[in-house]
């Protein structure tokens, strides 16, 4: 089965442990690549990409997107939307896009 490898950080030459745990997860997910960066060069890096906002599709830093204020379609009040309205379709605030009907 799995058994604990001994690997090399790519960024900080130390030795770590690939342990069998780890392998087994990345034979889950469907991972083909073993990892090139210790656990500290990997937290190291992730948290780089947070801050700079980077990240590709991950979605989850990065700075905040830019919000623009118009006037709601349905009900009239102020709607928040992360475009800028250009006036020839209808703007609805958060509550009454959620109420409308799906179309997927």
């Amino acid at each position: 089965m799995y058994v604990d490898e001994k690997l090399n950080c790519v960024d900080c030459g130390r030795e770590f442990a690939f342990t069998a745990g780890e392998q087994q997860f990345y034979a889950s997910k469907g991972f083909q690549n073993k990892p090139n960066r210790c656990p500290d060069c990997r937290a190291a890096r992730k948290a780089m990409r947070s801050q700079s906002g980077g990240g590709g599709g991950t979605g989850g830093g990065g700075s905040r997107r830019e919000m623009f204020q118009a006037t709601c379609s349905q009900c009239g009040g102020v709607a928040e939307v992360p475009f800028q309205p250009r006036g020839d379709k209808p703007v609805y605030c958060r509550d009454c896009f959620a109420s409308r009907p799906s179309y997927r």
